[in-house]
């Protein structure tokens, strides 16, 4: 409900494209890096529904409070709050997903989390954009309605249970920076396909920057609102099929196949700003999103060790939120000094190269590539 709204919002209370860039880096890096800590946490409590209780209700709480004081100080604290809650869940989360699937459904499962995940993000915009019909530019009004689905969704939380009792492995307290030290030990594998998930997010900065765009190209709030509802229905309708067919496929030809789409967005993106193919990319945008967002997390739990699921997804999540901090942050510079089209095209350039080092990457290692040939020779 609010994330379209917000860039706009933060623009009427005096905030400058540069200043949008590094709140959304800082609140991003603040998910990422909690994201690692709560994860390894998570694996070494053997607990998941706390995890994600907490984030959830973290999450609720900033919702009335971003609408008490404009102060910029205020507004990082509320979105800082916001994203924690965030880092909180995510990695017990995954971990759930990944423990109610095999190695051949985690594109399925992964790929129908997203779809659900994102039917929010359908639903929520579409009641900001029928109250802004009604109520156009009462934004602080939106603040205190997002609180309500906020609570219905804490409250849901409590109904979900670890499936497993499970005992914690090991005693010792988690250091807040225990993600670095797993990277150490991590599959070679898992280090390679993270340094290109990597480099891919230090040229991808927040979607703020595309309703930037959008409304850059003179579209009112209405339509702005409007696109990134289509960007976020054709990602819930696709997210859940790609998911089955990836997992037919390869998880990682998907990757690449939702990676070639969103070069090709960001390219037309920065060289148009004719609204009806503005209005095109939003959509084929919503289908990368659907190629990628679960794929990527469900090659890397199939990477990794069952155990450190969590942990590995947080590590992920530690690193890239670094680079999410920069890349926000770098778009926002670039914007400013040269202009929107230059931003979506070094993007895209980037992304190309990303692509090539993927495809020069096996999709599993050695070890077990072998399991599968042992598994096919007992079927036979």
């Amino acid at each position: 409900m609010l994330y379209p709204v917000m860039p706009i919002y933060l623009k009427t209370i005096g905030f400058s494209i540069v200043l949008i860039g590094f709140l959304e880096g800082v609140a991003e890096a603040t998910a990422g890096l909690t994201k690692g800590y709560f994860g390894k946490l998570s694996d070494t409590s053997g607990k998941r529904a706390p995890f994600v209780q907490i984030g959830y209700a973290l999450s609720m709480i900033t919702k009335p409070m971003m609408a008490f004081l404009t102060y910029p100080l205020w507004i990082f604290f509320c979105r800082t709050i916001d994203r924690l809650g965030k880092g909180v869940r995510t990695g017990a989360r995954d971990a759930m997903l990944s423990e109610e699937a095999t190695r051949e459904t985690k594109g399925k499962v992964f790929g129908f989390h997203r779809s659900m995940d994102t039917v929010g993000a359908v639903i929520g915009p579409s009641l900001a954009l029928l109250y802004l019909y009604f109520y156009p530019g009462k934004y602080i009004t939106l603040f205190y309605i997002a609180f309500i689905p906020g609570l219905i969704a804490v409250l849901i939380s409590f109904f979900l249970k670890d499936k497993h009792k499970t005992t914690a492995t090991d005693k010792a307290p988690v250091s807040f920076f225990a993600f670095i030290k797993y990277w150490k030990t991590s599959p070679a594998l898992y280090k390679k396909v993270v340094i290109g998930l990597l480099f891919f997010t230090l040229f991808n900065s927040s979607d703020v920057f595309l309703l930037l765009k959008a409304k850059q190209s003179r579209l009112n709030d209405q339509t702005v609102i409007g696109l990134y509802i289509a960007y976020n229905l054709v990602f819930a309708l696709t997210s859940f099929p790609l998911g089955i067919i990836a997992d037919k496929i390869g998880l990682k030809k998907m990757l690449l196949f939702g990676l070639s789409v969103f070069a090709i967005v960001y390219w037309f993106m920065g060289l148009n700003s004719n609204v009806y193919v503005i209005a095109g990319l939003f959509l084929l945008y919503g289908l990368y999103a659907g190629a990628t967002e679960g794929i990527s997390k469900a090659w890397i739990s199939n990477i990794v060790d069952k155990k450190d699921v969590a942990t590995a997804i947080g590590t992920y999540a530690g690193f890239q939120s670094i680079c999410i901090m920069l890349a926000s942050t770098l778009a926002g510079i670039i914007w400013f000094q040269f202009g929107a089209g230059i931003t979506f095209v070094v993007t895209a350039v980037a992304t190309f190269l990303v692509i090539l080092y993927f495809m020069f990457l096996p999709e599993e290692d050695a070890k077990h590539r072998s399991r599968l040939k042992q598994r096919k020779r007992v079927v036979k």
